[in-house]
């Protein structure tokens, strides 16, 4: 298994978003080609990839970006298709992108995950990542 930042969009990778993100998501969405394009044109969006032989076994997404108090990172969107968890293949990317944010500079990387998530916070917690005293709050449209 390797680890690989998206550069382009061709059919495999549309194929894995489309397998992947409703199992992170509970509604039957994901993004278009168009969608995840724009997404690595942004240019403080990376997408990561996990690849072993043809078949991508999972996905993450780093954001970072400048703020008056710092650079700031932020990953989102770790989701392990279910025919590959408990191989190590989340620890992988988390560690890829934790090292892409240090050489960029960033001291401080934040990620969220549900309390149900119970695996995921566990291998979080086991990779570093301190739970912080804090409300996470939501304004929606």
């Amino acid at each position: 298994m390797h680890i690989e930042q998206l550069k382009n969009i061709d059919d495999t990778v549309l194929k894995a978003f489309k397998i992947l993100i409703p199992q992170l998501i509970d509604r039957n969405s994901y993004p278009s080609r168009e969608e995840l394009q724009e997404i690595l044109q942004a240019g403080n969006t990376f997408l990561f990839i996990a690849r072993e032989n043809d078949e991508i076994l999972g996905t993450l997404s780093l954001v970072v970006y400048k703020i008056p108090t710092g650079k700031k990172a932020w990953i989102e969107d770790v989701v392990v298709d279910e025919n590959a968890r408990g191989k190590g293949v989340a620890a992988s990317l988390v560690y890829h992108a934790l090292k892409v944010a240090r050489e960029k500079g960033i001291e401080k990387v934040d990620l969220t995950s549900t309390p149900v998530r119970v695996a995921a916070n566990r291998l979080y917690q086991k990779l570093g990542f301190r739970k912080r005293e804090t409300n996470v709050y939501r304004f929606t449209f």
